[in-house]
């Protein structure tokens, strides 16, 4: 089943177009709205696509409590021994943010959209005409949640780090049900950074065969290294985290890109998604100008009329304008039919 195409504000996002590249701002404005802009006019600086935000609240994503589960337990963990709830007041973007951070993307021609955690958030989002919606890998499996935002007949982007085949199925089975068959998944590793060595996007190809959608990447990597091969591989969209400064903290900045690293993004997506062109041999138009420094036979020094070639005398050697190499067994032993300078390119009509 081939993808059906999509496009967010009017822009395509598929394999004819390149890559989309998305912004994440997470908790990376450290609570400051003036920094939170401050991050969209770098996002824009740095050739992104789009800004993307995260719709909750502390009380719409978990308990305020520290039960079994509600404290991070996990020393590889950038938030090891933090509680759940605590975390999530410290990383939302408050809700009365969203209006100018929205306005001040559409000035500056990025889309902007967010990802929701609850049904209220939708509704609150709605309400501000964002043109797209992300789903988060953690609420791939929050089928009501999905059900809900299909519903708004919206794009969707769905991240499906640790979701099986099953989970992806079923996630994608009820956007469909809803009549919403603008989807483009995610492959995502959900470690906070992720190695290269545990991305496997050569998942991203049996994702798009086997799911009938275009495939981007969620990309927690440092660097661009993992989301070029990732476009190399068909991915059609790339979100990244990105703040001003890491050294300037906040909750995401340990594997957040910085406004240098993402221009260098826009630059090498671009350019490997401008490298994957058609399966081709032969040479391109391109390249014609190119054949004349191929090797060919030549006369290698001056021949009398009737002497044969030796292999002193006949040589393969560039330019191209003599016959190829592969004549070389056949034409030693040859006599020539007239007296020739050495340089000369050789043809069958010179062989007597």
């Amino acid at each position: 089943m081939n993808p059906k195409p999509i496009a967010i504000a009017g822009r395509a996002i598929g394999p004819e177009a390149r890559p989309y590249l998305i912004a994440e701002m997470s908790g990376n404005h450290n609570h400051s709205l003036d920094r939170a802009l401050e991050i969209v006019s770098a996002a824009a600086e740095s050739g992104a696509d789009a800004v993307k935000l995260q719709t909750y609240t502390a009380d719409t994503m978990t308990l305020d409590c520290d039960g079994p589960g509600f404290l991070i337990n996990d020393e590889k963990s950038l938030w090891n021994g933090r509680q759940l709830h605590e975390l999530y007041v410290e990383a939302h973007t408050p809700w009365d943010w969203h209006g100018p951070i929205i306005e001040h993307c559409n000035k500056l021609g990025l889309h902007c959209f967010s990802t929701p955690f609850d049904a209220t958030a939708v509704d609150f989002l709605e309400g501000l005409n964002v043109p797209a919606y992300k789903i988060a890998s953690f609420e791939v499996v929050d089928l009501p949640l999905i059900r809900k935002v299909a519903n708004t007949g919206k794009p969707m982007i769905l991240s499906t780090g640790m979701a099986s085949v099953v989970e992806i199925g079923e996630a994608l089975r009820t956007c469909r049900d809803a009549g919403n068959d603008q989807v483009v998944l995610l492959k995502c590793t959900s470690t906070y950074p992720a190695t290269p060595a545990n991305t496997n996007i050569n998942t991203i190809p049996n994702m798009r065969e086997t799911f009938g959608c275009d495939v981007g990447l969620s990309d927690h990597t440092m660097g661009c290294g993992v989301a070029v091969a990732a476009v190399a591989l068909g991915a059609v969209l790339v979100e990244k985290h990105f703040t001003l400064r890491r050294e300037d903290g906040g909750v995401d900045s340990a594997f957040s890109l910085e406004p240098e690293e993402f221009l260098q993004l826009r630059v090498e997506t671009e350019r490997g998604w401008q490298a994957l062109g058609q399966v081709t041999y032969g040479g391109t138009e391109a390249e014609r100008g190119s054949r004349v420094f191929r090797r060919s036979l030549y006369v290698a020094q001056d021949m009398e009329e009737g002497e044969a070639f030796t292999e002193a005398s006949l040589r393969s050697v560039r330019p191209g304008f003599g016959l190829p190499p592969r004549n070389y067994d056949i034409l030693l032993g040859k006599r020539v039919n007239r007296a020739l300078k050495k340089g000369t390119p050789v043809s069958w009509d010179l062989i007597a």
